[in-house]
């Protein structure tokens, strides 16, 4: 080997702080569509109502996300988890300068944790109410509402894509910083 040349290895630290960095790149990415899902999920589910008349334009039937506690839930979840999402923004971008930190990748994963599992019960129970909407229930006596307010089934069943969306990222992020723990 000639004097002042730099032999890279397969495990050399330069490549390894290369590899963090990219999945560091990563994890900020993830986060900002995971934003942009749940964020899209509260607003939708947060604008859904519908008014259909009835016998006459004074008598109205009226559906509206307050109505159902679940769905308030759900709205209330993924804001918490859009704000959560852009308060780690900052940890996300501290972490590609600075590839070795541990100590908050660890934190990032238990609140990642704790955020998906917010995410996900708003998202089940909201879920279990909209295919009640769509389906019904003959044996309780609970008929499909969705075939009168249509537009209200397509915008909660849309909004419930959105936070889907966003608990297969957190499941990624979480996988993505233990990952990154693990090579070191």
């Amino acid at each position: 080997m000639k004097a002042g040349a730099v032999e890279v290895g397969h495990g050399s630290k330069v490549t390894q702080r290369g590899v963090n960095r990219g999945m560091s790149i990563l994890d900020l990415f993830l986060r900002i569509i995971a934003i942009i899902a749940t964020l899209g999920s509260a607003i939708a589910m947060g604008t859904t109502n519908e008014t259909l008349p009835f016998f006459t334009q004074f008598v109205r039937f009226r559906a509206k996300y307050s109505d159902l506690p679940t769905f308030t839930f759900f709205v209330v979840a993924n804001a918490i988890v859009s704000a959560y999402l852009l308060l780690s923004l900052g940890m996300s971008i501290f972490h590609i300068m600075r590839s070795r930190a541990q100590a908050s990748r660890i934190a990032l994963i238990f609140f990642d944790a704790a955020m998906m599992a917010l995410l996900t019960a708003g998202a089940s129970a909201s879920a279990a109410i909209v295919y009640l909407a769509h389906k019904g229930n003959t044996k309780t006596n609970w008929f499909p509402i969705c075939q009168q307010y249509d537009s209200f089934c397509h915008r909660t069943s849309g909004s419930l894509v959105g936070s889907f969306i966003g608990i297969i990222i957190f499941i990624l992020l979480v996988l993505l910083s233990a990952l990154s723990l693990s090579r070191r």
